[in-house]
């Protein structure tokens, strides 16, 4: 059977050791860890250690069976040959198994159907469908299906792809989910019940490389237009063709508590992409004036769509917010309350590092522009930056402005993005309230 490589220095070091043994002792270590023919449910993967973690990553594993297939759902067992759980398997991948189960329940269309089914009744427990026709149905980790994002948009149904063997099923899922969730309907007119949900599938290029698939552009990028509501703002959101889903339903509650700060305020929207924090604080908290930057013309296209869907004046600008933080320092300029939202920083570990050294200097300048007994929300959506690397790095950035800074609050993410203990990442968001003096 095929040992995989492991993936880490010194490899041919290592192997080149592993000859010099006896095969006595090759034999014994095989009869110890290896099964005998077809001591294990096929198709199977041994590991060479185990953690209690969606992730499987390709040097945890010790040997493969011969007919598992990139996307199969495997047995997966630890080096003892004792059952571990099940997950889907793609050894291309450096995430090579995607854990499903951590028993030997099976994954079947009955499986398939229960998982989705507690992650449609968790969002009508929380009742969103009261303030707004945009959430999260599924959050990947935190709803126990790894791989797979789905976001509700209005009558349309996003799916967000990050693994081969969730895109292998997406009719199967698709299909679970639509019978779940019934007819969808308006928010403005909930008793009409349209006649079936559209489909947008999504991934990202540098997932599909990695994971070996390839989403079809869609065939009209205009059809991937949808209006949708929340807190009484209406949003265009470009399904085909904005970042990630098009839309951050994650900073919904943020947006309305940032919202009731803002009455009378001269609010500043930094990073703003489609305009989300400065719309809900000139609609949803009566703010004087908003100013919102951000570097993306099509987002900064988009949101002054937004604007005049909302009947709103608000200032748009094209810049990239560390130069347009400095120019607001050189000019003495100051607002009463801003939002620093930037996209992910620190998108894998070997960015770790460089990642938080912009959220620091880009918090040293955004504290400035701050007024005395302002308001700053800065926040991170770096799921590998944890919360106190974050608030270190704000903190120090905000001694090193000469500000002096107290923390009115920590959050998140709305609730339609759960957290799974075992996986941290799922807690990616962080958003830290600070009253700056």
């Amino acid at each position: 059977m095929p040992v995989m490589r492991p993936a880490r220095p010194h490899y041919d070091t290592l192997m080149q050791r592993i000859r010099r043994r006896s095969s006595t002792t090759a034999e014994t270590r095989d009869a110890t860890h290896r099964p005998s023919a077809g001591a294990f449910a096929s198709p199977w993967v041994q590991l060479r250690s185990a953690r209690a973690h969606p992730f499987i990553f390709d040097r945890m594993i010790s040997a493969s069976d011969p007919a598992a297939r990139p996307g199969d759902v495997v047995s997966v067992y630890d080096k003892s040959g004792r059952i571990f759980g099940r997950g889907l398997f793609n050894p291309r991948s450096r995430i090579a198994l995607r854990m499903l189960t951590f028993d030997d329940t099976s994954v079947d269309e009955a499986f398939w159907r229960t998982r989705l089914a507690a992650a449609v009744e968790l969002r009508r427990t929380l009742g969103l469908d009261r303030d707004t026709d945009a959430y999260r149905l599924v959050h990947a980790e935190g709803d126990r299906l790894s791989g797979l994002i789905v976001e509700r948009y209005a009558d349309c149904l996003v799916f967000e792809v990050f693994s081969l063997g969730t895109y292998q099923r997406l009719d199967l899922l698709s299909r679970l989910l639509t019978e779940q969730l019934g007819a969808p309907s308006r928010l403005d007119q909930p008793d009409r019940a349209l006649s079936s949900w559209r489909i947008v599938v999504r991934a990202d290029d540098r997932v599909e490389a990695m994971e070996g698939f390839r989403v079809p552009p869609p065939a009209d990028r205009t059809a991937g237009r949808v209006t949708i509501r929340e807190h009484g703002v209406r949003y265009w959101v470009d399904m085909a063709g904005g970042h990630k889903t098009g839309f951050f339903c994650d900073q919904r509650d943020n947006r309305l508590r940032f919202a009731r700060c803002c009455a009378g305020a001269a609010v500043l929207d930094l990073c703003c992409y489609t305009g989300g924090f400065g719309l809900c604080a000139m609609l949803a908290g009566a703010a004087r004036e908003v100013t919102s930057v951000d570097l993306d013309e099509a987002a900064l296209s988009v949101a002054r769509e937004n604007a005049h869907l909302n009947r709103v004046r608000i200032e748009y600008v094209h810049a990239d917010a560390f130069a347009y933080l400095r120019q607001m320092i050189a000019n003495g300029r100051r607002f009463d309350r801003v939002v620093l939202d930037p996209p992910k920083l620190a998108a894998t570990r070997t960015d770790l590092d460089a990642g938080l050294r912009k959220y620091h200097d880009l918090n040293a300048l955004a504290v400035q522009v701050v007024r005395p007994g302002g308001l700053l929300l800065t926040c991170s959506c770096s799921g590998l930056v944890s919360r106190e690397a974050f608030a270190e790095a704000v903190f120090r950035a905000a001694r090193r402005a000469g500000r002096a800074v107290q923390v009115l609050g920590v959050g998140g993410a709305a609730p339609d993005h759960p957290v799974a203990p075992e996986c941290p990442e799922t807690a990616y968001l962080k958003a830290m309230w600070l009253s700056v003096t």
